[in-house]
């Protein structure tokens, strides 16, 4: 059907652009804002002829640099009150004058619209040229953005404003209200006239908000920009009672910062608990078969799977943040062409990742990919805001935390402890999303008015910054501690935590080793002495303050650009 109609389109480029003077050959990120709109229309499938009319001569070089057919416009047609309607028909007859034939359709694209995707064009077209469900049979096609919003009208002759909705209502429950956007403008060559373009019976086509816009002015210009500087970045990770929450919260960590970029979630299906917290972020996320307790056949085929949606999905950088990735699945990836950051990657991966970086572990192999420290430790967004700590001379309030799932069970081997030593202050908990017995420690201590228990704690960093003192697993919330200030004793969950070198006493915290090995006698011995030490936890203080935390992001955002664009260089050179 559709290669039985001819298609023309009309690009109409004047020289004379008031709001953005020369602004369709500007440069809008690495080409002329005129080049993306005839490459895109270059690209359809229905597409016979694309011209480009002006009356401009740079424009018309340009234009026809990039693969297009140009049309000379006379001056009077470029002047600002001309409509386009004469200027579309203007190049339709000089087209079909030099040709000998009639086109089927003619369709106005315009410059100012370097966002809209061949596949939309294509779209309009079909919906043109073959009749909907409903059998209608459109003269015209326009596109068109959602633009429903709680709108008012003014009244000139009453001299008052009036709603022009019935009821007040969220956006999303208003009626649908369109507003032409300019992009698309498709109709039947015998609807293209001098005064006019449109036919008798109209139909739209809905864009989506970044292919709607229209250059205009410089926050246009700048708003463009920033979509087509726009990654697709998708993050590898996951939460279980198992392997804790952190991998996941690093990955919203990093998210709310990329606000710039396209962010998905990639997540084992069987994984619930990283499921349930990225949904509670609102965050995308899809998922890919589970390979946990099937065997190794199973497992292989669930990495076959996860490269699978990888491919599918196409992004421009894939986050891992899975401990040890092996070196077929991350050399699959990079031979896919994709640009790998891995996060506390000790595995066999960690020679085909583009980067990586372990804040965790102060890895003593030198790698030329491998930043290690705290240097590179991502705080969550809230530990930004909070002040630094001011040390009382008295302890009032003992904060227990001992990650997501706390599987060890510390939290209330340290509180038997401490309800054993001669402290006699408050007491907060907070439990993790994964921890296995808060019914059980709920229920034990609730009539003890020391104690306050809390779950699935929003405001973190209030909580650490009220306590005085603080008792927590050698995982990532020693960063988060230290950024505050709060003097700190941990208690490593297992072996991989001994190896959290960030947790020592040059970083102002007291480390009692592996925490299934330490007697109650040594909690107590090591609480009440740090309790009555007052200068101990100034000085603990002050060595957290002489500690970096503020900028992990920005060191690894810059070393992940610096990177990317000499891989993207590299790529375009092979």
């Amino acid at each position: 059907m559709y290669k039985d109609n001819k298609i023309l389109v009309v690009i109409p480029a004047r020289g004379g652009s008031k709001g953005i003077p020369r602004k369709n050959i500007r440069f809008l990120g690495k080409k002329p804002l005129i080049a993306h709109t005839i490459e895109m229309g270059k690209a359809s499938k229905y597409v016979d002829e694309l011209v480009v009319t002006t009356d401009d001569e740079e424009i018309k070089f340009i234009s026809e640099k990039f693969g297009a057919e140009t049309i000379k416009r006379d001056g009077k047609l470029a002047e600002d009150s001309i409509p386009l309607d004469p200027v579309i028909y203007d190049a339709a007859i000089q087209k079909e004058g030099k040709s000998n034939e009639k086109y089927d359709v003619v369709i106005t694209v315009q410059p100012t619209s370097p966002l809209l995707k061949t596949k939309t064009l294509d779209l309009a077209i079909e919906k043109l040229l073959n009749p909907d469900n409903e059998n209608k049979d459109y003269d015209t096609i326009i596109s068109v953005v959602d633009d429903r919003h709680l709108s008012w009208g003014y009244d000139e002759k009453e001299k008052k404003y009036f709603p022009l909705y019935k009821e007040r209502v969220n956006r999303q429950y208003l009626p649908k209200a369109y507003k032409e956007t300019g992009s698309i403008f498709a109709t039947r060559r015998e609807f293209v006239k001098e005064d006019s373009r449109l036919g008798e019976n109209i139909g739209l086509i809905e864009v989506s908000k970044q292919e709607s816009i229209d250059i205009d002015n410089y926050e246009d210009w700048w708003v463009a920009e920033r979509i087509l500087n726009k990654k697709k970045i998708l993050i590898k990770a996951d939460a279980s009672h198992e392997i804790g929450t952190g991998h996941i919260y690093r990955g919203l960590s990093i998210a709310s910062k990329l606000v710039n970029h396209e962010v998905i979630f990639l997540l084992d299906e069987a994984q619930e608990l990283g499921i349930e917290i990225v949904k509670n972020n609102n965050y995308p996320f899809i998922t890919h078969n589970s390979n946990k307790g099937k065997g190794k056949e199973a497992d292989e085929k669930a990495k076959e799977e996860i490269i699978e949606k990888i491919v599918e999905y196409d992004p421009d950088i894939i986050i891992n943040d899975i401990l040890n990735t092996n070196s077929k699945y991350t050399k699959t990836l990079r031979d896919n062409g994709f640009f790998i950051v891995n996060f506390e990657d000790v595995g066999g991966g960690v020679k085909y990742a583009h980067l990586v970086f372990d804040a965790l572990y102060e890895h003593k192999i030198p790698l030329k990919n491998l930043y290690s420290g705290h240097r590179y430790y991502i705080l969550k967004d809230e530990f930004y805001y909070q002040s630094f700590k001011k040390i009382d001379k008295e302890v009032n309030r003992i904060l227990l935390t001992f990650g997501g799932t706390d599987p060890n069970n510390l939290t209330e081997k340290t509180l038997e402890a401490i309800l054993e030593s001669k402290y006699q202050n408050e007491i907060e908990i907070i439990l993790g999303l994964g921890y296995s017995k808060k019914e059980e420690i709920q229920e034990k201590y609730k009539d003890n008015e020391r104690i306050s228990i809390y779950e699935n704690v929003k405001n973190m960093s209030e909580h650490m910054h009220n306590a005085d003192l603080i008792f927590t697993s050698a995982g990532r919330t020693m960063y988060e501690i230290a950024s505050l200030g709060v003097p700190c004793i941990c208690l490593c969950q297992n072996e991989r935590e001994l190896s959290h070198i960030f947790g020592n006493i040059e970083h102002g915290f007291i480390n009692l080793g592996l925490g299934s090995r330490v007697s109650k006698e040594d909690l107590i011995r090591t609480l009440e002495n740090t309790i009555n030490d007052y200068e101990l936890r100034i000085e603990m203080n002050k060595r957290m303050g002489n500690v970096d935390l503020k900028h992990g992001f920005d060191n690894i955002r810059k070393l992940i650009k610096k990177e990317y664009k000499n891989w993207k260089a590299e790529q375009l050179n092979k």
